[in-house]
């Protein structure tokens, strides 16, 4: 298969060689002006060439409501342009029927059929209800058939409507195998719900004021900029992943919170495991039974999330995670005949070890491999447009996402790949981090591990999320798998924890015999990707800091406490962060609940290398 190797700077002279290789690239049609009919309040736009494509599968949105608002609705409407990146093919505004100051906004990256396919969605059989969703329910095709319901729409979330009637709020996102974000607005019952994926794969912000107006977006971008007669300053926060809340809507358009509920956690096996078609596991946890679990856990993974019309593709470090993910994603693509090749991109700066080992995979699995070069100035030149696009400051977050921020844009602009699978979650669920061979016990171990998968909405899947979103793709991630992620927590926790100073060494023993991927590979040790996409000789990080050292003077850092007295940052590149972050957002430092760090070793860095084990890995 062949590579396709560019920088930066050269990426349009890439594409003609694309075109010139006869690889179809994307060619988005103008959008129409806007449209505007009368009833109630309703803008909506949509690109004429997806609107004559019915079969295309709804993917990455962007949601955003407003209920109980006392200013002009057509005046705060433009704070949901903020997220129009997460659905760059259509856009609607719609007001509720006898609630002039409640509104839903929708932001399509691709839509399923003319008439029903734009949000809210809203169906006859219910004419009371509203949803307005992100994300993909990968069950819904067999929720519907096991419980005989009658679809009116092709638009997977639609599920969420049938479920809601049939058994209630509590029972519907139990049974949703999926990642989702939603409001979903029961105007006979005057109830307001808001719903989150168990690990916030999909992101949701609200802003509330005591006397009702409550706000909703996908992002926090799109809330910032709202006005309330109640309060100068709104404050916006996330909504907490694997929660609903139910609100009590009032005749005025507001709201009332009455309960926030935790419906899963992430160790426990989920409700809608009894509907699901995978293949029978084996009972007991002897490696061999567990290693054949986790293989038909993992494959089912890859295979539910397939479910697309759109064109897949993957990132691929040449790690152990995206590498699995990579390999087994071809090996499924193979198997229900997909008649285009699969698309691998990588990432890095010359003489970047992720470049050559994302190389040796994709010659051993046959993908169509992509490598975009960057250098410094690119890298630095990004910090704005990513700590903007991620509504973060924390460094290690910052640091990793400048090099998924780039691939990304290449991805958008150069090839028509949409849907892109991912290895985020992994290092979180398998004990991935280095730091991990200094944990004192398994068991402190396996707390350490769900402590990390609780807070992905702030770290590893904010990025992956944010840095794709941004240029309208969708991410999809395996490795957080409701049914895979639970077994793999349920297994003693001394079968988890880092083996022979290697860590992982389940996950890599349960592949060791598959062939998936090449053994030196399989066996890589572990490379933080910020840290991966440059040579070991000058990593990213040091370039970072060599950068900032001129950028922030010592009197600055003198005074942090006072400019800064909320995580306050102790070093210089995390001062020019936390200013870039202020600039955008003023005031909204609480986002960030504390900086990542690894534990167990009194670490002044999060960067990998900058640790012992990794320094002595290095040398051998």
């Amino acid at each position: 298969m062949p590579v396709y190797i560019v920088s930066i700077k050269e990426q349009d002279r890439c594409k003609e060689a694309l075109q010139a290789a006869r690889i179809p690239q994307p060619q988005p049609a103008p959008l129409p002006r806007p449209t505007r009919r009368c009833a109630g309040f309703l803008l909506s736009r949509w690109n004429k060439s997806l609107r004559e494509s019915p079969q295309l599968h709804c993917t990455m949105c962007g949601i955003w409501a407003l209920f109980g608002s006392d200013d002009c609705l057509a005046v705060q409407c433009l704070s949901a342009m903020k997220i129009a990146h997460r659905g760059p093919d259509a856009f609607r505004f719609e007001n509720v029927n006898g609630y002039t100051n409640c509104c839903f906004g929708f932001h399509r990256l691709a839509v399923v059929d003319q008439l029903f396919g734009m949000q809210p969605i809203r169906v006859k059989k219910y004419p009371y209800l509203w949803l307005c969703y992100n994300g993909e329910i990968y069950n819904h095709v067999k929720l519907q058939h096991h419980f005989e319901f009658e679809y009116q729409t092709k638009v997977d979330g639609e599920i969420i409507l049938h479920l809601y009637d049939k058994g209630g709020i509590e029972q519907t996102v139990c049974m949703l195998d999926g990642v989702f974000a939603f409001i979903l607005l029961d105007t006979a019952n005057k109830k307001v719900f808001l719903g989150r994926d168990t690990y916030g794969v999909r992101p949701l912000f609200k802003a509330m004021t005591e006397d009702g107006f409550l706000a909703v977006c996908s992002e926090a971008k799109g809330l910032v900029n709202l006005k309330h007669s109640m309060t100068p300053f709104l404050k916006v926060e996330p909504f907490l992943p694997g929660h609903y809340e139910v609100l009590d809507l009032k005749p005025n358009g507001k709201v009332a919170s009455v309960e926030m509920v935790k419906f899963h956690h992430c160790r426990d096996e989920p409700l809608h495991a009894l509907y699901d078609s995978v293949e029978k596991l084996f009972p007991g946890f002897e490696i061999e039974t567990v290693k054949s679990n986790l293989r038909i856990l993992f494959d089912n993974a890859i295979k539910k999330r397939l479910m697309t019309h759109r064109r897949i593709g993957c990132l691929l470090s040449g790690g152990l995670d995206s590498s699995l993910v990579a390999a087994t994603l071809l090996k499924q693509l193979k198997a229900a005949q997909v008649q285009y090749p699969l698309q691998t991109f990588a990432i890095g700066m010359e003489d970047s070890p992720d470049l050559l080992a994302a190389r040796k995979v994709a010659n051993h699995i046959g993908s169509e491999h992509h490598e975009v070069l960057f250098n410094s100035e690119e890298g630095i030149q990004a910090l704005d447009e990513v700590i903007f696009s991620l509504e973060t400051y924390d460094i290690t977050t910052v640091r990793a996402s400048v090099g998924m921020y780039l691939i990304s844009k290449y991805i958008r602009k150069n090839t028509d790949s949409v849907v892109i699978f991912s290895g985020e979650g992994s290092d979180e669920l398998t004990q991935g981090y280095i730091y991990f061979h200094k944990a004192p016990s398994p068991e402190k171990a396996e707390e350490e591990s769900e402590r990390l998968l609780k807070e992905l909405y702030l770290f590893d899947v904010l990025r992956a999320d944010r840095t794709t979103a941004a240029h309208g793709l969708e991410l999809r991630v395996p490795f957080l798998d409701h049914r895979f992620s639970s077994y793999y927590l349920s297994l003693p926790p001394d079968m988890r924890i880092p083996k022979n100073g290697i860590e992982k060494h389940l996950l890599r023993e349960t592949f060791e015999d598959s062939d998936l991927i090449p053994k030196e590979i399989l066996w890589r040790p572990k490379e933080a990707f910020s840290d991966g996409i440059t040579s070991v000789k000058n990593s990213w990080f040091r370039i970072l800091q060599e950068y900032v050292e001129h950028q922030v003077d010592d009197t600055m850092m003198a005074a942090a406490a006072q400019k800064f007295p909320f995580n306050t940052p102790k070093t210089k590149e995390g001062y020019y962060y936390r200013q870039i972050f202020e600039h955008h957002y003023p005031g909204r430092a609480d986002w960030l609940t504390h900086y990542w760090m690894p534990r167990w070793i009194n670490a002044t860095d999060p960067s990998a290398r900058t640790l012992t084990h990794y320094k002595s890995a290095a040398k051998a």
